[in-house]
């Protein structure tokens, strides 16, 4: 089969590999017809390059149809149309009686002191090929996949399997009060959905802070008042917009990215040119993350308000400012997505079809899965107005 391939550095080809076969009775295969690039892709594609091997098959955003199912998976048969969540959890262990379903202990990468595995995210996380591919093994099968219906496009359901669960948790480990305001710092898919998904839940006022004009421009078409940080007075804009507090809840859908963090930028670069068994054990104990999204959370976000953060971190030596948060009382929520957790609640959603969501205004790109390498390329520098791209296997 053909399968989207991480080959080093900013390196990614489509290649020829094996095709999956069902290796424990609790899998499936799916013939995948929709699969995302993530923000964490990214991550993957340009810095954290150490916990990867060439040849690692990325992707952990993918739907399509089930093809064969393990003696042991009840409640699915071939033909069925799934939406595969990016997180491998079996939903009977301790941690999943609990709904919290990154943790998994049956899934667990104790070995690397990591959560549940998950799909295409390098060593750290199970080392399971993932879905940016003609077909996927889906491990677990007997909890995971989502049914969806049959009839709307891929586009209305395929987010079920990050971006809106993610968004959703986002939302709610902000706790916004009713008629509350919220601020969402950074416009990518989650940032957008998880504007989306307050305004759906009640809150009063919401701000989108971004630099990229197409992004801004999708949030203020689906009511949210969006601010560009290039201009250096966003934060106070919002602060005059809410009393001169700031915001009842920040969400910080950036992670280790973000911009104008120029130290801990150069520190990722250095870490990345170093021997992989070298660069490993430098992010494990003193690694960086770009703070800059982070900072601006702490520092927006009203007296005893609530942090949710959604972006992903991996560095040890993150400064913190501790001062500052102990004194103002800030609460702070982070973590995976515990995707099923949320899916019941989002899927009517989904099926309603008024789309209260606007799931299918995401998608700004759709691509053959060939074309993976300029879509990754255009993703990451955020070129053609890039928001979101899905790639279609055999199209």
């Amino acid at each position: 089969m053909k399968a989207v391939t991480w080959q080093g550095k900013e390196d990614v080809r489509v290649t020829d590999v094996a095709d999956p076969v069902i290796e424990e009775p609790t899998d499936a295969i799916v013939r995948i017809t929709s699969t995302a690039i993530c923000g964490s892709d990214l991550h993957l594609y340009s810095v954290l390059t150490m916990f990867m091997e060439p040849g690692d098959i990325l992707g952990h955003e993918p739907m399509g149809i089930v093809e064969e199912v393990g003696s042991e998976v009840d409640g699915l048969r071939p033909g069925d149309r799934v939406v595969v969540p990016f997180n491998i959890s079996c939903g009977h262990c301790h941690m999943c009686r609990m709904a919290y379903y990154a943790q998994c202990e049956t899934t667990q990468n104790r070995e690397h002191g990591t959560g549940g595995s998950l799909f295409g995210y390098t060593k750290l996380y199970g080392h399971v090929p993932g879905g940016q591919a003609e077909y996927l093994r889906v491990p677990q099968a007997h909890f995971g996949p989502i049914k969806v219906p049959e009839g709307p496009p891929d586009e209305r359901f395929l987010y079920l399997s990050d971006v809106l669960p993610t968004a959703w948790q986002a939302v709610d480990y902000a706790d916004v009060p009713p008629g509350g305001s919220v601020a969402v710092i950074g416009l990518g898919p989650i940032g957008q959905m998880a504007a989306r998904i307050a305004r759906h839940r009640g809150a009063e006022q919401v701000f989108g802070l971004d630099l990229v004009p197409e992004r801004l421009e999708m949030a203020r078409r689906h009511g949210v008042t969006a601010l560009d940080v290039s201009t250096g007075d966003a934060a106070e804009r919002v602060r005059e917009m809410t009393g001169g507090r700031g915001p009842d809840s920040v969400i910080e859908a950036v992670g280790m990215e973000a911009h104008g963090s120029p130290m801990a930028k150069a520190a990722q670069t250095l870490a990345g040119k170093l021997p992989d068994a070298v660069s490993e054990r430098l992010i494990g104990r003193a690694g960086v993350d770009r703070m800059a999204a982070l900072n601006l959370a702490f520092d927006l976000v009203r007296r005893c308000g609530t942090v949710s953060i959604s972006g992903v971190y991996g560095g040890q030596a993150d400064p913190m400012p501790m001062l500052d948060l102990f004194d103002k009382g800030v609460q702070i929520r982070m973590g995976q997505a515990h995707v099923r957790r949320w899916t019941d609640e989002i899927l009517p959603l989904l099926t309603d079809t008024g789309d209260p969501l606007g799931v299918e205004d995401l998608t700004t790109h759709v691509l053959p899965l060939e074309e993976a390498p300029h879509a990754y390329d255009m993703f990451q520098k955020k070129r053609d107005g890039a928001v979101k791209v899905v790639l279609r296997p055999g199209a």
